[in-house]
């Protein structure tokens, strides 16, 4: 329980040092100047929409929370048999971290307003997600193939539930992204094409931070983290 405090209130600084940066803490009173002549004072539409999508990744960290610890507080059981990590788990994560970084260069070229450049990165990230959904497919078939069947052992069934509500979150992202690349290659406007680009890079970073978390929750990694947070609160 301690170990999930610790994470729970990581993930609530995390989330409050971000929405800082969003103006939430401004002044608008005290500005000096006429209103017309400060245009990034007045609630925008890509700060309305990055806290939104703030907001929203704040629930999804907290019900990944929840899952987490429901994962370790079920660990201790005494009919607990750890599933094998597949090796195309390890492809999987390289994958997603490139679909990261793809978006990232995606949300640079953007801001540069480099068409072309932008399009490649945004079709790059896009192919990269899928192949990571592909991949997490492939490590629940060689799974069952190999009788770690979903209700055969709790660990077998957390593993499928909490890849499956992962891989769930990156399909609907998936649909953002598509229609973000489609609008990229349409719209004339690019403030609102940088705009969707760069709220599809939060929500793909995000996404790969708590894969790394689950990642290393199933290696086993997580023991040691567990460990030294009792060692710590004790």
């Amino acid at each position: 329980m301690s170990a999930i405090l610790i994470f729970m209130a990581g993930i609530a600084g995390i989330i409050i040092w971000w929405m800082a940066g969003q103006r939430l803490t401004s002044q608008p009173w005290l500005e000096a100047g006429l209103a017309g002549d400060a245009p990034e004072i007045r609630g925008s539409p890509a700060t309305a929409a990055k806290v939104g999508l703030g907001i929203f990744l704040a629930v999804v960290g907290a019900l990944f929370t929840l899952l987490v610890s429901a994962y370790l507080t079920r660990l201790s059981g005494s009919d607990w048999w750890s599933i094998p990590i597949p090796r195309v788990l390890w492809v999987n994560t390289a994958t997603l971290a490139a679909s990261s970084v793809a978006l990232q260069w995606a949300k640079t070229e953007a801001r540069l307003d480099r068409g072309d450049v932008l399009n490649t990165a945004l079709a790059v990230a896009f192919v990269l997600a899928v192949l990571f959904l592909g991949g997490q497919v492939l490590a629940w078939r060689q799974l069952v193939s190999a009788g770690y069947v979903l209700a055969d052992n709790p660990s077998n069934s957390f593993f499928y539930m909490i890849t499956g509500f992962h891989g769930l979150h990156i399909l609907g992202g998936l649909f953002v992204l598509g229609r973000t690349t489609i609008r990229a290659r349409t719209s004339p406007v690019r403030a609102k094409v940088s705009l969707s680009v760069d709220l599809c890079a939060i929500y793909c970073h995000f996404m790969l931070v708590v894969w790394l978390i689950l990642f290393a929750l199933f290696a086993g990694w997580a023991n040691s983290f567990v460990d030294l947070c009792r060692q710590l609160v004790t």
